[in-house]
Formats: C-alpha cells, structure tokens, sequence
C-alpha cells in the first residue's frame, strides 16, 4: 500500500473540497466578478483612487461606525423576542452571534453567515440549534418585508415629486418578494398546523431523498417548528417591528447618508442627500441578495453606481463611494466579529472549522 493511500485525512478537509466544488459558491464568484467588471468599465481608476484619497474618514468613520455596531445591537435587541419563546438568552451572546454572523458572510462563501450564527448561539448557551435557526430564517422574512416597505416608500416620494427614474431599482423587487412571501407561507403553515406541515414534507421529500433522509427532515422539522413560537402578537410584535423599523429606515441608511458627506457630494438640499441615501441602500440591498462571493465585492460597487447615477452622480465618484462604504462595512464586521470571539467561549478556528462543514445545526454540536 502506498503512503499516500495511507496519509490520514485532516479533519474538515473534504468538507472543504465540497464547499469549493459547490455550483452555487462558483455562480456567486462569477456574479461578483462581473459586477465588479460593470462596476469599473469606462471608469478612470485613477479618478476613483484619488476621490477614495480625498474623502474626508473621520467624518465616514465618526459616522458610519457607532451607527453599525448600533445596528447589530439593534439586531440583538430584536432576536431576544424571537428566541424568548425558545429560552431566555441575554443580550450579551445574541449580539456576539449576530456579529460573528456577519463576520462570516464577508469572509466564508454561500451567506453561511446566518446558518454559523445560528450554530454559535446554540454552542455558547446550550439552546436547541434547529429552533434558534428558525428564528434566524423568520428574522431574514421580517427584513425582507421591512426593506420592501422602505422600498415602496422610498418610490412612492420620488415618483410623486417627478424624482429620478426608478425602473432598474423596481426590477428586482418582484424577485425580493417572492423571496419573502415563500418561506413567510412555510413558516406560518408549520406555527398554525405544525403535524401537518411535517407531513406534507415528508410526502414530498419521499419523491426525491431516501427513506432516511425524509425521517431525519421530519425530526429536524418538528424541532424547527419550536423556533416559530414568536410569531403572535402582543408585547414581542410591537418590539420586533418598532427594531426593524429603526434598523432599516435609520441605522442602515445612515452610514450612506455618510459616505456622500465623506465625499462631498453636493445634491442641492439635505431631503435630496437622504433621498440618495435611501436609494443606494435600496440598491445594494437588492444587489447582496444576490448569489456572490464572500464579502459581497463588486456588488456594492455597482449597486452605488446605479442608484447615485440617478441623482446625476459621476460614475468615477459613485464607484469611488461604493468603495469607501464597502471598505468600512468590510472591514468594522470583520473586527467587531473577531472582537466577540474574543469574549465568548468559540475561538474563530472552531468558526472556521463549522464554516468548512457548511454550518451543520445539530444539537451535537453544542459543546
């Protein structure tokens, strides 16, 4: 036998070649290099180094930095009324999971950043990782519908005062729609009907997993259902629409309303300026729904360069601003996430090493 055959396999390294042969982490590598080719085509590059070299950080920084660490407190604030019906969990270990999240969706492919946040939660407190993960799914649903709001609004003013042209922003909000409303029916028919549910999955799942595979769907299935408990109202709904409704239509869109200061961008008159910023927001939150690569590089870019291009910004300063707006989200994720693993109980190689088994849920790994 040669040694080769023999060589022990490392731990996690097949795990690894699967998520790097996966055709979705391949379509969103190549989503995200045409976007940044789109992105910088007929754009002097050298106009934009000089626009990002002349912004004005402090003020970005000053801005865009205490309103992000805010938003992920908000996020926190928000989940502890999802997860409440599960177990009571402290603000302190859901804002270190929200923020691991999202350090992870900018450094691991395939958005495994909401499964592994779902995954962290469960380890440091000992919950149930299936109900926690259905509260993260319901909470990506009230987004959804929350940025879809925003987005009407948002074309019902500019409409009304003859603003820009909105068709390239409008055409994906059928998409995001449908994005929301069919895991929205999922979610409601396994909270109302929850045995019935379970079973109209398994009827389907018979057709195409094996006999196995359908039991361990319904199991994991009954133990999601647990996580849907916050779906009523009272107290928990009137909290988690007021926290999505700040984190949306203020700390969201403040770190844009920044970058366009930053870059002395001059629109006429402050409701114009927010006018913007609200639009870019939409813009790239319509663009990072998107398959793409981690990070969301080149999405950022041309979401900046399609909803400032509107407001009769220059190409070289719109690519400018979504660099620098890219940049900081980028990079104060990163930190703030790798700042919580520092005062948890979950070291970013343990991250690291779930990331490569694709985020798995299961109660086992609470450890």
């Amino acid at each position: 036998m040669s040694m080769a055959a023999t060589r022990p396999q490392r731990p996690g390294s097949a795990p690894r070649r699967r998520m790097w042969r996966s055709p979705l982490l391949w379509l969103g590598i190549t989503v995200s290099l045409a976007s940044l080719w789109w992105a910088f085509r007929d754009v002097d590059l050298r106009e934009v180094a000089l626009q990002v070299a002349r912004a004005h950080w402090g003020l970005l920084l000053g801005i865009s930095l205490p309103t992000q660490v805010a938003a992920v407190h908000l996020r926190a604030l928000r989940w502890r009324h999802l997860t409440d019906p599960i177990a009571p969990i402290g603000t302190g270990p859901l804002f270190r999971a929200t923020a691991v999240g999202f350090m992870a969706n900018n450094l691991f492919p395939l958005r495994l950043g909401e499964i592994l946040r779902a995954w962290y939660l469960a380890r440091e407190t000992g919950t149930d990782a299936p109900a926690i993960l259905a509260t993260v799914l319901l909470e990506r649903v009230i987004d959804t519908v929350t940025f879809l709001l925003m987005a009407a609004l948002l074309f019902s003013a500019m409409g009304a005062r003859g603003g820009p042209s909105t068709e390239m922003l409008v055409l994906g909000l059928p998409a995001l729609l449908l994005a929301a409303v069919l895991p929205l029916a999922a979610m409601v028919a396994l909270r109302i009907a929850p045995d019935r549910a379970v079973a109209v999955a398994g009827w389907f799942g018979r057709f195409v997993l094996p006999a196995g595979a359908v039991e361990r769907l319904q199991a994991l299935l009954r133990r999601f259902s647990e996580g849907l408990g916050s779906i009523k109202g009272g107290v928990h709904l009137f909290w988690i629409a007021l926290h999505s409704i700040l984190i949306w239509f203020v700390f969201s869109m403040l770190p844009f309303a920044a970058a366009i200061w930053a870059m002395d961008i001059d629109l006429g008159s402050l409701e114009r300026t927010l006018e913007a910023s609200y639009a870019t927001l939409v813009a790239v939150g319509l663009a990072v729904s998107l398959p793409s690569a981690p990070g969301f590089f080149g999405l950022y870019h041309t979401a900046c360069r399609i909803a400032l291009g509107l407001f009769g910004v220059p190409w070289d300063q719109a690519v400018a601003l979504g660099t620098v707006a890219h940049l900081t989200f980028w990079v104060s994720m990163i930190a703030l996430g790798l700042v919580c693993l520092r005062f948890g109980r979950t070291s970013f190689e343990a991250v690291t090493e779930a990331a490569s088994e694709g985020g798995q849920v299961e109660s086992e790994d609470r450890r």
